[in-house]
């Protein structure tokens, strides 16, 4: 999992696992690594990683920038959470997910190239009127992507779907 601060990283995997990291509304509660067994039938399961948010500059080592962007090069498929709801007014998610990417590249090429999913979180913040374009815009605004969900960690909306796919993935 990867993303801004308050992305819902730790809510998600929360959500999906057993793992319990601890999940506030403020940028870096998670400080270190959470690691979650999914389990989506009774043989099977994989590990899913929470790693901490990534900021701007995080390939130049701001935030905890380098030391997380190692551990993400030990996974097979990135999932880039992206909050549709941003508390605060001057966030742009289509902006804020670019600069995520922006990082991985600078990082490492290979990591960039990774597959990557696009995770469209907190869409039970938006209202219903307005969802489908949203989720419209972020898409189209993101660029190329392998596959895309949109979920709500907090109520679990659209996490099976999710957790299926990454299974079979």
């Amino acid at each position: 999992l990867l993303g801004l601060p308050n992305a819902g990283k730790s809510t998600l995997i929360r959500a999906v696992s057993s793992a319990r990291p601890k999940v506030a509304d403020y940028p870096f509660t998670t400080l270190h690594p959470n690691l979650g067994v999914v389990r989506v039938g009774a043989e099977k399961s994989f590990v899913m990683a929470d790693v901490p948010g990534l900021i701007e500059g995080a390939a130049d080592g701001a935030g905890l920038g380098i030391r997380f962007l190692k551990h993400l090069q030990r996974t097979r498929i990135l999932l880039h959470l992206v909050d549709i709801a941003p508390i605060d007014p001057d966030a742009d998610p289509i902006r804020d997910a670019r600069a995520i990417l922006e990082e991985l590249r600078k990082y490492d090429e290979k990591l960039y190239a990774k597959p990557r999913w696009l995770i469209i979180n907190k869409i039970d913040l938006v209202p219903e009127e307005e969802r489908e374009a949203r989720i419209a815009a972020l898409i189209e605004g993101y660029g190329t992507v392998d596959r895309h969900f949109v979920i709500s960690g907090l109520t679990g909306d659209g996490c099976k779907p999710l957790t299926f796919a990454l299974m079979d993935a």
